[in-house]
């Protein structure tokens, strides 16, 4: 029976919260604020600008190990240019703001819908300033916001989902993993054939655009062990014990170099294949999906790439939070445990990096501490992520029933 009354959390709370958290994160980054630890914005000062200004002259950083990335993250080096009247970290900082409102905006709308809620936009208002200043000083709010958009336009449009997560893995990879939950059928079909030919239109572009657009290939395989994974922890704590391997920025991070370190790099990958392994296991026998499973399950993908990841670097954790805050814009949802966990450890990735930064470099009690809770904290959202949604979705398991949703107005039946 509808009340006429506005959906929780549609006032301007929301809207008050996000203004006020935001304004803090641009005095962080515009240093009116000084947050303890190194200074996060020279990435864009500086790596940035100088990846900008090679990009400029109509080639990918060829001889910069550092560029890691696809060639769609070209677009988010060169977007200040959309703003030429600003000196480029400022317009940078300004473009990341945008997409932060335009994620608010996204969520507050799928919220008023029948069958949400405005829950989703509260996670991202709440786990975006957990980050600290990380967060507008990289580009990875820009992806995030993309996968947003492509989970909650997926909900009626595959088509579209599959062409923004396509989008969204040439910036960065990782919204590949948006279209592990597609329900099976003719909407799988839809989005993984728009996905599959938007990214072969737009890599074929981006390779005719400039020389070298896949250069970011031999750069990322060669990646260490870095400092804040969960495979550093063995030698955060070996170095108790008299290791005797260094701490180096190499490949534009902190890694560890010494002995063993690429036995535990060949490990974590070996379970980044046992991750996939597990999805791919999980797509061949679920057979209930409910109108939030693509969310819940690329939340969960996510996740478990992220923990297995031989690089878990601050910014990773909005990918998170942006992911948590699809899920529950659904009612029903399964993830609630999960998102919280991952709120808690954007919280404790600002103490961690960059306030106590130093601490981890040092390897020092309290820098190892910091990481144990982060990681273990990721790991705990990604095994129980896994387990709710294989129960939710997996017949002939104990709670393996997905609820109707409703999706404008009528329901939406699960499918087997």
């Amino acid at each position: 029976m509808t009340t006429g009354r506005p959906p929780t959390g549609s006032g301007p709370w929301p809207y008050a919260v996000w203004a006020l958290t935001r304004l803090w994160l641009l005095a962080c980054v515009f240093k009116v604020v000084t947050v303890p630890g190194p200074d996060v914005t020279v990435d864009v000062s500086v790596i940035y600008r100088g990846w900008y200004e090679v990009l400029l002259t109509g080639t990918y950083p060829l001889d910069d190990v550092t560029w890691q990335y696809p060639p769609g993250a070209a677009l988010a080096v060169l977007s200040p240019a959309l703003l030429p009247f600003w000196e480029y970290a400022t317009a940078f900082f300004v473009l990341v703001l945008v997409c932060d409102a335009l994620v608010l905006g996204l969520l507050l709308y799928a919220g008023r819908r029948p069958g949400t809620r405005a829950a989703g936009a509260w996670v991202w208002v709440a786990g975006v300033p957990l980050l600290g200043p990380t967060v507008y000083a990289r580009y990875d709010l820009m992806v995030t916001a993309v996968a947003v958009a492509a989970l909650l336009a997926g909900v009626r449009r595959p088509r579209a989902l599959g062409a923004l997560a396509a989008f969204g893995a040439l910036l960065k990879g990782w919204p590949v993993l948006l279209l592990v939950g597609v329900r099976k059928g003719r909407p799988t079909r839809a989005a993984w054939t728009s996905a599959a030919l938007s990214t072969a239109g737009l890599a074929a572009a981006f390779a005719l655009w400039m020389p070298g657009a896949f250069a970011f290939l031999a750069f990322q395989r060669d990646r260490g062990t870095e400092i804040e994974s969960l495979g550093a922890l063995v030698f955060h704590l070996a170095r108790q014990f008299g290791w005797e391997g260094r701490v180096e920025l190499r490949y534009g991070s902190m890694e560890f170099v010494g002995p063993q370190v690429e036995l535990v790099s060949t490990l974590a990958l070996g379970l980044a294949v046992l991750a996939l392994g597990w999805l791919l296991l999980w797509r061949l026998r679920a057979r209930l999906f409910a109108v939030r499973t693509p969310a819940e399950a690329a939340f969960t993908a996510v996740l478990l790439f992220t923990v297995t990841s031989r690089v878990i670097s601050p910014q990773y954790v909005v990918w998170l939070v942006g992911l948590a805050a699809v899920c529950l814009v659904f009612r029903g949802t399964a993830m609630p445990l999960p998102a919280v966990l991952v709120l808690v450890a954007a919280g404790v990735t600002l103490l961690e990096f960059p306030v106590g930064f130093g601490h981890v470099v040092a390897s020092d009690a309290w820098g190892v501490t910091l990481l144990v809770v982060r990681n273990g904290l990721l790991v705990a959202a990604s095994l129980i992520a896994a387990r709710r949604l294989w129960r939710s979705t997996v017949p002939g398991r104990p709670g393996a029933e997905a609820a109707p949703s409703v999706v404008g107005g009528q329901p939406s039946r699960v499918a087997r």
